[in-house]
């Protein structure tokens, strides 16, 4: 005759995987939870964007007419890559890491919050159709919460903190100038944490993260906190937006 489990062994396997996929259910959500970010805004609540202020001083458009480059961080570069690619005069954004080695450069260690990099897009742009200060103003306007000190939505830890990187002091003195502008105005409900430091060196990120939202746009993570950005950058930048990486008919179902 073959062995038969005990009658009691049954149930309390099948609670215990119940209780299991629960906690992995807690889990997976947990790191998919939408927060609402701290803005003043007079636009409707459901719209959840902020209206800005054109910086009151700007980088001339340049004699040479050569692209120009600009290096943002603010959270998960996913998102932020998608956003500016969508924008008229862009012609580039590669997600990579600055702030810290070449030998630390790596998803894997950059994750772990101890390299002093943080995920930041490398955006090129062309300055006669897109300016400087127009792309901050996205920046902050849309891209990200500049109120959120080392942490953005689910993200926690220094390698999703608010950054501008400089190359210029142009580009410095409108970066700062503008942060006190905003500041000023009370554009937000906390004071603005944007660090402004200049570009040591930008190291490229992995293959599989370059596009990302382009060709994962039903990833959980992209559909929760990416793709409601862009839909309010089509709403609230009509002027600026183009559809390039032909993303709306994801957003606006």
């Amino acid at each position: 005759m073959r062995y038969q489990p005990l009658s009691w062994i049954r149930p309390l396997i099948l609670a215990s995987s119940v209780v299991l996929l629960a906690a992995i259910a807690i889990s997976l959500s947990s790191r998919i939870t939408l927060r609402t970010p701290s803005f003043n805004s007079s636009l409707p609540s459901d719209t959840n964007f902020v209206a800005l202020p054109d910086p009151e001083i700007d980088i001339a458009v340049p004699s040479n007419l050569n692209q120009q480059t600009i290096v943002l961080a603010g959270g998960c570069f996913w998102g932020i890559e998608a956003i500016f690619e969508q924008l008229k005069g862009v012609s580039q954004v590669v997600s990579g890491y600055s702030g810290g080695s070449a030998e630390t450069a790596t998803y894997s260690q950059v994750s772990l919050g101890k390299t002093q990099h943080a995920e930041v897009v490398n955006i090129t742009y062309d300055p006669t159709q897109i300016s400087y200060g127009q792309l901050l103003k996205v920046y902050f306007a849309v891209a990200h919460d500049p109120t959120q000190l080392n942490q953005q939505l689910p993200d926690r830890g220094s390698q999703y903190r608010s950054a501008i990187f400089f190359t210029t002091p142009e580009q410095q003195q409108v970066a700062q100038a503008y942060i006190q502008q905003l500041d000023q105005a009370q554009s937000f409900q906390k004071p603005i944490v944007t660090q402004v430091v200049p570009l040591q060196k930008f190291y490229a990120a992995e293959t599989y993260h370059q596009d990302f939202v382009q060709h994962n746009p039903n990833y959980p993570y992209v559909v929760v906190h990416d793709l409601p950005k862009l839909k309010r950058l089509e709403k609230q930048f009509p002027e600026l937006y183009r559809d390039r990486i032909k993303l709306s008919s994801f957003y606006s179902r």
